[in-house]
């Protein structure tokens, strides 16, 4: 209850953010994972094509949420599969534009200066081993990967039991790099942003694909350069931009 009171909350704000948003800003709700690589897309579009992109970034599943109760997005892009069939399923989106547009990767990170000389997932089971970060796996995709994947191999009891919850996969690595955990779990492209704080111990093998999902969303009022923006992201061009920042084909 109080998740979805938050959501409503934000959504309200986006909504009376969209009463003073231009006409010509192409609204994009993407995964908080894609900030980096979304913002340089959104600058390198608006040079091209002269519209400019205004990028919106949070849990894929606060995003969602947002966009179906009324948030004015043209685009969402999501981290994992099931944000999107919920909105999908709920009707605002065009699930004819519906692709994958990058692949991902989970990893284990600890803070640059480790003193538990952690080695792997094994690791963490040792007794000084007592706050391990992760997104929430109720609302946060990298949090749903995480649990699949440890669950796969045996661990996630084990780590659920040291747990801190991340509403979203930034805030994991915020709090690895602080310092204020002993390790955590986000994609491999977020950790690739710190490699001054963090350090990459260990890529999860994932029993579901980490594949991102975008579509166009279904609303009154859709900014009509979103379809071109949304090839723009497929293009060459798109795609070298998010190779920079490690995301890989899907």
């Amino acid at each position: 209850m109080q998740f979805r009171r938050r959501v409503l909350a934000v959504a309200v704000m986006l909504l009376g953010a969209g009463n003073v948003a231009q006409a010509s800003e192409i609204v994009v709700s993407a995964a908080a994972s894609l900030t980096n690589a979304f913002k340089d897309l959104a600058t390198q579009y608006e040079q091209e094509y002269d519209t400019k992109v205004l990028p919106s970034f949070a849990a894929s599943d606060v995003l969602m949420q947002q966009i179906i109760n009324g948030a004015p997005a043209d685009i969402f892009a999501s981290a994992d599969q099931k944000a999107m069939d919920k909105a999908v399923a709920a009707g605002v989106i065009d699930d004819t534009t519906r692709q994958d547009f990058v692949r991902n990767q989970v990893v284990l990170i600890v803070p640059a200066k480790d003193d538990h000389n952690i080695t792997s997932v094994s690791d963490l089971a040792a007794g000084s081993i007592t706050r391990v970060a992760f997104g929430n796996p109720a609302t946060v995709p990298v949090g749903r990967y995480t649990q699949a994947s440890l669950k796969s191999d045996g661990n996630w009891d084990m780590v659920k039991s040291k747990e801190v919850l991340g509403q979203n996969v930034r805030q994991v690595l915020d709090y690895v790099a602080r310092g204020e955990v002993d390790a955590g779990f986000v994609f491999a492209t977020d950790a690739a942003i710190m490699p001054d704080k963090v350090t990459v111990i260990e890529r999860l093998p994932s029993p579901i694909p980490v594949l991102y999902p975008i579509a166009l969303v279904k609303r009154e009022g859709r900014h009509e350069g979103a379809a071109s923006f949304l090839e723009y992201i497929a293009s060459d061009k798109g795609q070298t931009i998010l190779a920079k920042y490690g995301f890989a084909k899907p």
